[in-house]
């Protein structure tokens, strides 16, 4: 007789939560925020822009660092977004960095 091997308890706490939990740690990209709190990376950035507007509260703010492109080193200071851009205005390349997040105090 074989036994099941138990199912892997629920994360703890909602999306946001294990988002801003990630991100005091350190910086982390889109990609990363994604396989560590198991959500899709598309998803990221909808999350991002609900929990920068909760953070005030907790006398905390979102830092971002902006993308850069590798072909001209461009980078997107002014960008408010936070998903990557499809390509550099100055070179039209497409190798352009992820944007990195991280919590910070206010």
């Amino acid at each position: 007789m074989t036994t099941s091997p138990a199912p892997e308890p629920a994360p703890a706490g909602t999306v946001r939560e294990r988002l801003g939990d990630v991100l005091r740690e350190g910086p982390a990209s889109a990609h990363d925020l994604s396989q560590r709190v198991g959500i899709r990376e598309r998803e990221v950035a909808d999350h991002l822009t609900h929990l920068a507007r909760s953070l005030p509260h907790r006398n905390e703010r979102l830092i971002t660092e902006p993308p850069r492109c590798l072909g001209c080193d461009f980078v997107f200071t002014e960008r408010q977004r936070y998903t990557r851009p499809g390509h550099c205005p100055r070179c039209r390349g497409r190798r352009v960095t992820q944007p990195r997040f991280r919590i910070d105090d206010a």
